[in-house]
């Protein structure tokens, strides 16, 4: 059996290679140590207040410079100087106190709508085993992307005045036009939010459930308890957080939207932000339309502001 050998050189040559390779290992930690050290000072020898600058710069000149002049227009009427005429003008005004009560509501409603439809939905996606159902939960996060406009323009595909289910309604019956003319009215809006916004309520329920301990769930389907008592007993108090944040951003979400009003066409409805591009763009009247849009921004940072404080309690 032959032995090998390692010869002298072969050894020195090791030696040498694992020398070098330690070398270089030291002197990069060197150089990374004086490169932190470096950085240290400089942030040392900088105030902390002149790296706030660029991005509060950056924030005064594209957010707070033009919403400024928007609370300037609002106080300068058409006449000239300063005064709280517009205000009065546009608070005195029945359009204003309607589209106000048409925002309100909608919103309200359409929270109330996502909330029991994304309650039931998360329900089904977390706890009742079906094919698909780790697609349909990511699929809810590209839904996020979406714009606001095409899923209008998907109902208005299904249910318009030419949609395809009148078309279909039509085609059977021989009638002149067909059963589905809602989408035009307060409650296709409506339905349009619901279909929209109910996403951003599952996304918060799904994250909820899936830290619930499902050992409570099996011990109290063990014991007797059926679905509706467990759902009641252990899973909605869960969920409650996550319900109140989902809630209250869907909430601020509804109150400020445009697109689905403006693409669902439906007449008699003026919400804040449609009052806003109304007296802007139709009537010429910019300060009525900068007061209302004061109005609009007050509420919205009011409800955000309550929402983040929900969603801080929630632990979002």
């Amino acid at each position: 059996m032959a032995s090998t050998t390692v010869s002298p050189q072969a050894t020195t040559k090791t030696k040498q290679t694992k020398e070098s390779k330690q070398t270089k290992k030291s002197k990069q930690t060197r150089k990374t140590r004086k490169t932190r050290k470096t950085e240290g000072r400089i942030r040392a020898a900088v105030p902390a207040w002149v790296w706030a600058l660029p991005p509060v710069a950056l924030l005064a000149l594209f957010f707070l410079y033009p919403l400024a002049l928007v609370v300037q227009q609002s106080f300068q009427p058409d006449s000239g100087g300063a005064s709280l005429q517009p205000y009065a003008d546009v608070f005195a005004s029945g359009a204003f106190r309607e589209a106000l009560w048409t925002t309100v509501w909608l919103a309200v409603a359409a929270t109330v709508g996502c909330l029991v439809l994304g309650f039931v939905l998360a329900l089904v996606i977390a706890f009742v085993p079906f094919p698909g159902a780790k697609a349909v939960s990511r699929f809810i996060d590209v839904f996020l992307s979406f714009p606001s406009f095409l899923i209008t323009l998907a109902l208005l595909f299904v249910y318009g005045t030419v949609g395809m289910a009148n078309g279909a309604w039509t085609d059977a019956t021989g009638a002149a036009q067909g059963p589905f003319q809602f989408l035009t009215t307060p409650w296709g809006v409506l339905l349009a939010e619901i279909t929209y916004f109910t996403p951003f309520v599952m996304r918060p329920l799904l994250a909820a459930f899936s830290q619930l301990d499902t050992g409570q769930l099996e011990a109290a389907s063990s014991l007797g308890a059926r679905a509706p008592r467990i759902i009641r007993r252990i899973i909605l108090p869960e969920a409650l957080p996550a319900l109140a944040a989902g809630g209250s951003l869907v909430l601020v979400l509804c109150l400020n939207e445009f697109g689905i009003v403006l693409f669902t066409g439906a007449k008699g409805v003026t919400t804040l932000p449609t009052l806003v591009y109304g007296k802007a763009i139709l009537e010429s009247d910019y300060p009525g339309a900068c007061v209302v849009a004061v109005v609009n921004v007050l509420i919205s940072v009011g409800l955000y502001g309550l929402y983040r404080v929900v969603s801080r309690r929630a632990g979002a």
